[in-house]
């Protein structure tokens, strides 16, 4: 008895043996085949499954049955177009803070709504402040001690009295007090109870802090001026995209309050952070607006022509086939066989997609029903164990002869 299963074990090893041997010849096949002239290969891919994908023979009749089509890899200028969406913002360089740098309390306003225009020069409000009221008279006992010197006083007189004069004008030029009315306090020799404030700069009040009777203090904001002739276009970029966009490129907005128009801008910076949540960098277009019609605050489509001077070898997106970690085609080889092969793929322009490894120009790659072709490569895999590895297809083992034990 022990002897009897002996023999059988040893059978056992001597099949493991030769199924282990036949595996390695269909997977591994003749080193000396299908080789590419970069030394790999490409004969047989590595299915997910740890299987090896077949090549794949097909008649014209049953290419044209399943909607087979091929086209061929080239070589092109590398073209490709961003569209992404940002908003409109204030240009941050034509933003104007008016905050009065004394207390006061405000007499009469002249600019009551937010989003009246306001040019240089206009009148604001006008201010009531002790101080002020001080300021002023000293710099009216400066300008008569001037005088006096000047009738007679002596130089020394004269100089202190100038030295004097100058002072106080500095002092109110210090609080934001127009030159014109420095030089009428000083020409009527009487204070002025409230002291009229002016705008800045032209623009638009975006925000208004400031109503009549309102007691100010020393930097506190009135007024904010925003000067919107030209406006910023902040849009999100994704991270893949940023080595395409530089600073001076053009780009072309559009709104949808104004369908059917594009705006041209020009990219003048790249945020130096990227959106760790988002994986995207954020660009900022200027964007003139002559005519005030882009609103801070608008949704913006952004197109940025994204053009490059070398050339790319490029296939039609619809030919590669991505599985897991790998990007995979199907070369159509000289005998006919569509032959598995893994890519190196770079960026996507249209409908074409970059290659940049594992396919030389000319090659012929299947661009539709990758997927039948897969399983179809996939399935020759699969069925290659239940044939025996050695048998054709179809091929059944035949029955064991009668007088056997079948040991």
């Amino acid at each position: 008895m022990n002897k009897r299963k002996q023999i059988v074990l040893s059978l056992s090893l001597v099949g493991a043996s030769l199924v282990a041997v036949a595996a390695f010849a269909v997977v591994g096949g003749d080193p000396g085949t299908n080789q590419m002239p970069d030394g790999h290969n490409h004969a047989a891919m590595t299915a997910a499954s740890g299987e090896a994908l077949r090549p794949v023979r097909l008649d014209p009749e049953e290419a044209r049955r399943i909607g087979v089509t091929y086209a061929t890899a080239t070589r092109k200028p590398f073209a490709r177009d961003i569209t992404t969406v940002g908003n409109v913002t204030f240009d941050e360089t034509r933003l104007k803070n008016v905050n009065p740098k004394i207390e006061g309390w405000i007499e009469d306003l002249y600019i009551d709504f937010t989003g009246a225009a306001v040019r240089v020069g206009q009148p604001l409000f006008s201010l009531y402040s002790p101080m002020l009221v001080s300021a002023q008279e000293e710099l009216i006992l400066a300008k008569r001690l001037v005088d006096e010197a000047a009738a007679g006083g002596g130089e020394r007189a004269a100089v202190n009295a100038r030295e004097l004069l100058e002072s106080a004008r500095r002092r109110l030029r210090y609080w934001d007090i127009p030159e014109a009315t420095i030089r009428k306090i000083e020409d009527s020799g009487a204070p002025q109870k409230t002291i009229v404030l002016n705008s800045p700069a032209d623009g638009i009040v975006v925000e208004k802090m400031a109503v009549e009777g309102a007691r100010i203090m020393p930097g506190m904001d009135v007024f904010r001026i925003a000067d919107i002739s030209t406006v910023w276009v902040e849009g999100e970029v994704f991270e893949k995209d940023l080595s395409l966009v530089h600073l001076g490129q053009t780009a072309h907005i559009t709104f949808e309050a104004y369908p059917g128009e594009t705006f041209t801008g020009t990219v003048t910076y790249l945020y130096p952070t990227v959106s760790v949540a988002a994986r995207t960098g954020r660009v900022r277009i200027e964007l003139r607006n002559p005519k005030l019609r882009i609103k801070p605050g608008m949704y913006a489509r952004v197109h940025l022509a994204a053009r490059s001077d070398r050339d790319a070898l490029v296939i039609p997106r619809s030919a590669v086939h991505i599985t897991g970690q790998r990007a995979l085609v199907f070369v159509r080889a000289a005998d006919g066989t569509l032959q598995p092969r893994e890519i190196m793929i770079g960026l996507v322009a249209g409908s074409d997609i970059e290659v940049l490894g594992g396919l030389a120009e000319g090659e012929v790659v299947v661009t539709s029903a990758n997927f039948l072709i897969d399983a179809e490569a996939n399935m020759g895999t699969a069925m290659e164990p239940m044939t025996g590895g050695g048998g054709s297809e179809g091929e059944v083992a035949p029955p064991p002869a009668s007088g056997h034990s079948g040991h």
